[in-house]
C-alpha cells in the first residue's frame, strides 16, 4: 500500500480497499513520535526473512518503522546482531544499510514495514 501520490503508480489494492489503506497509514501516525508519514508500507504475512539489506521498490531509503501484530511467540527482528521484540512495539531502523533477519516464530505473524523510497517526498 501507499498513499495516492501524483508521480506514483498506486497498487490495485488501494482502490479496492481504501479503508485499510487509509486504516494502514494512520497506525503508522499513531505509533510514530516523530509525526512523518511514510509513502509506502509492506504487509506480511508469516514471513521469516533471512539476513539481507533491504533493496527494490525501497530503493535509497533509509528509515524504516516496523511492527509485529498477531498471535505468535518468538519471531524477533535482529537488526546487526541485536534483537528486538516488535510484537506490538515499533522500530525505527535503516534497513537500506543495516542487515536484519526475522527469527524463527510460531503462531500468526504478521509485520507492517513503512517506508519512503528515495525521490519521494515524505509526508508530515
Amino acid at each position: 500500500v501507499n498513499f495516492d501520490l501524483t508521480d506514483t503508480k498506486l497498487p490495485k489494492a488501494n482502490a479496492l480497499f481504501p479503508e485499510l489503506t487509509d486504516a494502514v497509514f494512520q497506525l503508522q501516525a499513531n505509533i510514530v513520535d516523530d509525526n512523518i508519514t511514510s509513502s509506502h508500507c509492506a504487509i506480511n504475512c508469516n514471513a521469516q526473512f533471512t539476513p539481507h539489506v533491504d533493496s527494490g521498490r525501497g530503493s535509497g531509503q533509509s528509515l524504516s518503522t516496523i511492527v509485529g501484530l498477531g498471535d505468535y511467540k518468538s519471531g524477533e527482528l535482529v537488526v546487526e546482531g541485536e534483537v528486538c521484540d516488535i510484537r506490538y512495539q515499533p522500530l525505527q531502523f535503516d534497513g537500506w544499510n543495516l542487515r536484519h533477519w526475522t527469527r524463527p516464530f510460531s503462531g500468526e505473524r504478521f509485520s507492517l514495514v513503512w517506508f519512503t523510497p528515495e525521490g519521494i517526498e515524505r509526508k508530515k
